[in-house]
């Protein structure tokens, strides 16, 4: 009875032990493509891709396989279908030279998808010419990281997003660097993401696209001369924290477009040389503090239907114009907040100004509704008219003051 009892509990112990497997596919080697190594390997293999050009079509990987390269392989889709579906959990892709996924007007052929998978990770690969980059749908607990991501740019119709994600949650973005594709960063239904220190530059569209996508943060990102600078929109819960939103120029580029947004929070960001720093649409409930507006034409386009926000301790320094609203009301709180061009005083030496500051100028009322009005900024009578209306106030809001404007900015 002890013998068998014996021979059992090793048996146990035995079964529990991990018998992984490395499989090695090399041009010269036993195993020639990642495909053949694919049909050898079982769950917790590794795959190691030696150096060398791989051209195997569409590699469909099933089994939850760790795949490696070593010294950047290339794998080459050669501009038909897709390069890696990934159709399994716990699935490791890194270290490759992934390319030249087909352009297709009906599918979203990426460089790597993640299908109805979880705790994946792609992470320091290059993604050269892909339709999409990385496409993730249906998908969760996964890592896409350090990964230099660039697209050729043509038209937005023949070019995918870079990092794009449908219907996930609990997917971390972080440390990649995207470069002319159509939307840097893309995400739609997903909850629960988190967007961190990646750099998005040169996109077609928006370095950021942000859709019905509640309960998700972004941190330390920069967004730079993108078509349309970044839309978040149809959300609420959002973290936009410590990001640099700069030179997003054009008829139609913001730093941040927001539209139906609420209950959120935007700190501690810069917002430098884009035509429009934010502009806020039916935005309800955010918290907008600690920011820097520098050099923008507009640091903030409030429209009408935006209510209940809040803009505390940021500072507004050598904009065309600070705040630029199509309403003669106000339901929005502005409060110790730098503005450089105020002019007040501060008798009681308390480092807020005695007299409220009105960031809405005559101005920037007329180009509001008349646009081709923006070819006298500058001029000496609209400088006078702006003087005159600070002092009794016709056309601008009344009720949209700063009633403790900081005399310094904030550090």
């Amino acid at each position: 009875m002890k013998f068998s009892f014996s021979i059992l509990l090793l048996i146990i112990l035995c079964s529990s032990i991990n018998f992984s497997e490395t499989i090695i596919v090399s041009k010269s080697g036993k195993v020639k493509s990642i495909s053949a190594a694919l049909n050898l390997a079982n769950d917790g293999d590794e795959i190691l891709i030696e150096e060398g050009t791989y051209e195997e079509g569409n590699i469909i990987v099933k089994k939850s396989v760790k795949i490696r390269g070593k010294g950047f392989p290339v794998i080459d889709g050669k501009g038909d279908g897709e390069v890696f579906t990934v159709l399994a959990d716990d699935v490791l892709i890194e270290g490759f030279i992934i390319k030249n996924s087909g352009i297709s007007y009906l599918e979203e052929n990426a460089g790597v998808r993640l299908e109805e998978v979880r705790n994946c990770t792609v992470t320091n690969n290059r993604f050269i010419n892909n339709f999409f980059a990385v496409y993730l749908a249906k998908t969760a607990n996964c890592l896409i990281s350090n990964n230099h991501i660039e697209g050729i740019k043509k038209r937005e119709t023949n070019s995918g997003n870079g990092i794009h994600l449908w219907y996930c949650k609990n997917i971390t973005v972080e440390k990649n660097t995207i470069l002319n594709h159509r939307d840097g960063i893309y995400f739609e239904f997903v909850r629960h993401g988190k967007i961190e220190n990646n750099f998005s530059k040169g996109n077609l569209r928006y370095g950021l696209h942000f859709m019905f996508s509640d309960s998700c943060e972004y941190r330390k990102n920069t967004f730079e001369l993108n078509g349309a600078g970044v839309a978040v929109m149809y959300t609420k819960n959002v973290l936009m924290e410590e990001n640099i939103f700069k030179l997003n120029w054009g008829p139609a580029s913001y730093g941040i477009l927001l539209k139906e947004i609420s209950d959120s929070e935007i700190s501690n960001n810069l917002f430098e040389e884009n035509s429009i720093g934010i502009y806020m649409e039916g935005c309800s409930r955010i918290t907008i503090e600690q920011n820097d507006f520098v050099k923008n034409g507009w640091a903030l386009k409030l429209m009408a239907n935006s209510m209940g926000n809040y803009f505390y301790e940021n500072n507004f320094v050598a904009n065309s114009f600070d705040l630029s609203t199509n309403s003669r009301q106000n339901f929005n709180t502005f409060e110790r907040n730098y503005w450089a061009n105020y002019s007040g005083y501060d008798l009681d030496k308390d480092g807020y100004g005695d007299v409220p500051f009105r960031p809405v100028t005559m101005f920037s009322m007329m180009v509001e509704d008349q646009p081709t009005s923006l070819i006298l900024l500058n001029s000496l009578f609209i400088k006078i008219l702006d003087v005159a209306e600070s002092i009794v106030p016709a056309i601008t809001p009344k009720a949209l003051t700063d009633p403790k404007p900081k005399m310094s900015s904030y550090n």
